[in-house]
């Protein structure tokens, strides 16, 4: 087949594959089943991967996130970001539709809006494919999140039809629901705190350093507001309209309103229905529909004279406050939970709210029998909001956060910078020892099928297993004679355990549960130090050498290392025939970059920071995180962090571009 129907076949497929995309995205109507769609995907992989020649960094294959932005530039609003003003009340509304009609002194329509509960995003197309993605930030500039923006499936990369040659179109980040209700079940079985609500995960993923993490998080958002020169028409309604065939998902919430009555009566419909909607919202916007009107009307110093967002009042409730528990989870933090009186509240019933920390017990002065006002609203774990203080009784005692482990007795530490209290008795602490075992033999880790909570915790109390290294001298004998189980389920575990031996050495150092240590970190460690004693005798500056280990992290990992009783668990699991050391690397294909050491920067489009990393090591040079100035030369991608750039040129060292890099290598070859 001649190389130029290879191209069209490739082109053919990335536009079926993104047509697939926003039916499926944006339209919430697929028309293909996800098999049939899994297929096409792999097929443009492999035709991309044989003919690289056609490579396209806006090809639909290219929206999982794949490189680490270290850090974010900042990019200078050409519209500033002003915020809304508020209202809560019908009244409120009826003062500015009344204020605005005594301005204009003329007709005007208002457009009607759900107000999204995410993160505020500025979108900005050049010639139908997006060119930047920025933040809020203070209004003036945010961070530039462009390569976390594009692992997003409902925001086009490439545009379809009739738009301007330059726009900027503005609208929420959010999380859904069940996306969040997933990941913070990851978190609980992690002992990591917990998300409070969607609005703080979108925002909070927006601004990790790794894309290929913010694409598993499936963010979807809504657009909202179109901003340029050279708009399609000249009111925000018809805009919105337009852009909806450009491929924008914008929301089919959205009415022009010509009479008070007609806003009321959008308000009131969406006051109940929006608890449908499987996204976070918390109010109404209303916009004066026509541009010119929009002009006339102007702005204040922090918002627009012809917008204002109605917001709908948190639903709340009244209840006593029975007791306080304390949670110690895996990591020894200590977490405070309300017991309350159960009460109804958004559908359900509800008996317990996260306290989150002692700061926030003694900010809202609780008292136990206390009557507190809990709240959902946007948040998803309830949480009590206020106290009526003239129902207390001088009798009522006041809740005061323990100064030492509710499960061990040790005293709790605090560290500067965090909120939470800790339990530094981690290896003798029940919950702890409890909370390390269930995170060592979870899917992500070393995947033991049967060894669920409550088998572990029977364990635990039959004094079977103290610490994980326990795990493989189980027999079916122990095993078989617990409640619940019996000689198949014993078996069953048995095998578990037996295969676990061959899980990847990477999964084995995020097994062990030492703080901080995620799956991402975990396989950079395991890259670095390619066995389990080169791990343990690593230094803190060292480990701060390898990408995307900080200090804290370093410093995790030297105390986890220092204390004798971790080594000889480490010992114990050598024997027991755990993988503790990664498989064989690659030779070296050349000494081209022999005595050189190179960092890695910026964003690249024809291989991952990781492959650029091997290539550098096949070929005799030494990977660093940190420019110094030892550092030979910097492969320099795309939106390369400022302060490396900075550091780059007061030292004076030379920056390779990806193409120079890949021929550099390729004339080594040749």
């Amino acid at each position: 087949m001649a190389n130029t129907d290879i191209e069209q076949q490739i082109i053919k497929l990335r536009k079926e594959i993104e047509a697939h995309n926003h039916a499926y995205y944006v339209d919430n109507n697929p028309t293909i089943s996800d098999f049939e769609f899994d297929m096409r995907l792999k097929q443009l992989e492999s035709m991309e991967k044989a003919y690289p020649e056609y490579f396209d960094k806006n090809s639909p294959t290219q929206r999982v996130g794949s490189d680490l932005t270290k850090s974010f530039k900042q990019i200078v609003h050409q519209y500033p970001m002003l915020s809304l003003a508020n209202t809560y009340s019908e009244g409120e509304v009826t003062e500015f539709y009344n204020r605005v009609r005594k301005s204009l002194n003329t007709d005007f329509d208002v457009v009607c809006e759900l107000k999204y509960d995410g993160a505020s995003i500025s979108l900005i197309y050049e010639n139908g494919e997006l060119a930047a993605a920025v933040t809020r930030g203070d209004g003036v500039r945010g961070d530039d999140v462009t390569a976390n923006i594009r692992t997003i499936q409902s925001i086009p990369i490439r545009l379809c039809g009739d738009f301007p040659s330059r726009f900027e179109i503005r609208g929420e980040v959010l999380m859904p629901f069940a996306v969040f209700d997933e990941l913070n079940r990851e978190k609980a079985e992690n002992g990591e705190p917990l998300f409070a609500n969607p609005r703080n995960a979108a925002s909070g993923t927006l601004k990790l350093q790794n894309p290929s993490e913010v694409a598993r998080r499936r963010l979807d958002s809504y657009l909202y507001y179109l901003l340029g020169e050279e708009l399609p028409a000249e009111t925000h309604y018809d805009n919105m309209m337009a852009a909806k065939t450009w491929g924008f998902k914008i929301s089919n919430a959205i009415r022009c309103c010509r009479s008070l009555d007609e806003i009321f009566d959008f308000i009131r419909y969406w006051d109940t229905e929006r608890r449908n909607l499987p996204v976070a919202t918390d109010g109404i916007v209303l916009k004066v529909n026509d541009l010119r009107q929009q002009r006339n009307l102007g702005l204040t110093a922090k918002s627009p004279r012809w917008a204002i967002a109605y917001k709908y009042q948190a639903e709340r409730a009244l209840t006593r406050l029975n007791s306080v528990s304390y949670q110690v989870g895996r990591t020894g933090a200590v977490t405070p939970i309300a017991n309350l009186e159960p009460v109804l509240l958004s559908g359900t019933t509800v008996k317990r709210a996260s306290l989150h920390n002692a700061d926030i017990i003694a900010g809202l002065d609780l008292h136990i029998g206390d009557m507190v006002f809990v709240e959902k609203g946007g948040e998803i774990i309830p949480k009590i909001t206020g106290v009526d203080t003239e129902a207390r009784e001088a009798y009522m005692p006041k809740v005061v956060f323990p100064q030492c482990c509710p499960e061990c007795g040790s005293a709790l530490v605090r560290n500067e910078d965090e909120a939470a209290h800790y339990c530094p008795n981690e290896d003798h602490c029940p919950p702890q020892i409890k909370g390390k075992i269930l995170h060592f033999v979870s899917r992500k880790a070393m995947d033991i099928i049967g060894l669920g909570d409550e088998t572990i915790a029977l364990l635990f109390e039959k004094s079977l297993v103290g610490n994980v290294a326990d795990i493989y001298e189980l027999k079916i004998s122990d095993i078989a004679p617990l409640e619940r189980l019996g000689e198949k389920s014993a078996q069953n575990i048995v095998d578990g355990i037996e295969a676990s031996k061959q899980i990847p050495y990477p999964n084995v150092i995020f097994a062990l549960g030492i703080r901080y240590v995620g799956e991402t970190v975990a396989k950079r460690l395991a890259k670095a130090f390619p066995s389990i004693e080169q791990l343990e005798e690593a230094t803190l500056e060292q480990l701060i050498q390898v990408d995307e280990i900080g200090e804290v992290i370093a410093r995790s990992v030297v105390d986890y290392f220092a204390k004798e009783e971790h080594r000889q668990l480490i010992s114990r699991l050598k024997a027991a025939g755990i993988r503790l050391a990664a498989d064989e690397q690659p030779g070296h294909i050349s000494a081209l970059l022999e005595g050189k050491t190179v960092v890695i920067s910026g964003v690249f489009a024809k291989h991952s920071r990781d492959e650029y990393k091997d290539m550098i090591e096949q070929n005799g040079g030494k990977n660093s995180g940190s420019i110094s100035a030892k550092t030979s030369f910097v492969l320099a991608g795309d939106n390369m962090g400022p302060a490396k750039l900075d550091k780059a040129q007061k030292l004076g060292i030379r920056l390779v571009t990806e193409d120079e890099f890949l021929e550099m290598i390729a004339k080594q070859k040749d």
